[in-house]
């Protein structure tokens, strides 16, 4: 599977644009501005019907334009092409096509190109807020499953209506909890189903993402993923009722999986050593000398902690190869502005042994990028973007 063409109409800073890629190594060249991480954004948003990088899609239309236009030709095996595209008019709903035939749903649509998007911005996973790790998370299993997608979505939707219902009632300083029963109840399971995957997919997904870190990093530390959830609690439903005071109070459902975390652990004495941090004063942090797991954002450096991110996303790499039987597309944004040579040099070798299919690499200094790949046995395109 991999993407042959690629037209752009009013997408971002492309008036018109028209690309054909090859099938292994796409090298996308030009100064800082040029809009060479835009390309990318478009080949991820035609594989996953939005941006990487922004939360509205009429941002991604460019300015002083009414529409957009995205276009593209995968080869989704052998003897089969499709043609997708993504168009978007101001005020109107976006239409997503397949063959210049309309998706049913959308979410027909996820997973059926996977991508994976290696950015410099990966690391707000360690150093942010829960809800940027549940986003990554659910963005890999919404890819892996359908299932999951179609139960996070209904999660989703039921939240909304009940955190209205809930505001409503605290406006009339009035609870109807025959009518929140219409809303817990399958809240409730749905919550229960998707507390379940993640817990099975992190127990999936470790043991590539720690082969991945150890040979980044040389084996010099473990690292762990923890999931942390209110609804692993077995009194957890009777709870949810019983804080349904609180919730009208505050007019938002305060508990459930929209409140999971995902922890990123490394080993403390390694972590503690290189990063120079001091031990906190929360016992649930451990001892950062005692080689008991500390957290990765107190305590690791920042090396660690680009190495942790990349391992993430190479482990996802794995887990939608082994679900769908193809290479995903993988995406590499700036990526050697952000790692040592090392680091850069691992990478290498794995492109070189084969372990990727189509990827797509941004790079501000084409000499740089064609020095590292010159010895690499895959084909090699490179792309010069202009400023516009």
């Amino acid at each position: 599977m991999h993407l042959e063409k690629l037209s752009l109409t009013n997408f971002k800073n492309y008036e018109d644009g028209r690309y054909t890629f090859g099938r292994q190594i796409n090298v996308i060249v030009g100064p800082n501005g040029s809009g060479k991480t835009n390309l990318l954004d478009a080949v991820y948003f035609l594989a996953l019907s939005k941006s990487a990088f922004q939360t509205q899609d009429a941002l991604s239309i460019l300015h002083n334009a009414d529409y957009f236009i995205i276009d593209g030709i995968f080869e989704e095996h052998v003897d089969r092409n499709v043609q997708i595209t993504i168009s978007l008019q101001r005020g109107q709903r976006k239409v997503l096509m397949a063959d210049k035939k309309p998706y049913e749903r959308v979410s027909e649509h996820i997973g059926r190109f996977p991508v994976v998007l290696v950015a410099p911005n990966d690391t707000d996973l360690v150093r942010e807020h829960s809800e940027d790790r549940r986003h990554f998370f659910d963005g890999v299993l919404s890819q892996l499953d359908a299932e999951y997608l179609r139960n996070y979505l209904m999660y989703q939707q039921i939240l909304k209506q009940r955190n209205s219902l809930l505001k409503l009632f605290a406006e009339r300083n009035q609870v109807d909890n025959d009518m929140l029963d219409t809303y817990d109840e399958p809240l409730l399971d749905l919550g229960q189903k998707i507390h379940d995957r993640r817990r099975q997919f992190v127990d999936e997904f470790l043991p590539s993402f720690r082969a991945h870190y150890a040979y980044l990093s040389d084996e010099r530390e473990e690292v762990t993923i923890v999931y942390e959830s209110e609804v692993s609690n077995t009194a957890f439903a009777d709870e949810f009722r019983h804080f349904r005071r609180r919730d009208t109070v505050l007019q938002r459902t305060t508990m459930g999986i929209h409140k999971d975390d995902y922890s990123f652990m490394i080993e403390g004495r390694s972590g503690a050593s290189q990063s120079g941090a001091s031990q906190s004063g929360d016992p649930r942090s451990g001892d950062p000398r005692s080689g008991d797991p500390v957290p990765l954002k107190k305590f690791g450096s920042q090396g660690q902690q680009k190495t942790f991110v990349i391992a993430l996303k190479l482990a996802q790499f794995d887990q939608l190869q082994a679900e769908k039987g193809v290479k995903p597309i993988l995406l590499l944004d700036d990526i050697f502005d952000k790692l040592d040579d090392r680091r850069i040099g691992k990478l290498i070798q794995r492109m070189d042994q084969g372990a990727f299919g189509q990827l797509f690499i941004t790079d501000a200094r084409p000499e740089r990028t064609r020095d590292l790949l010159n010895g690499v046995k895959a084909d090699v395109r490179f792309f010069e973007i202009g400023n516009e």
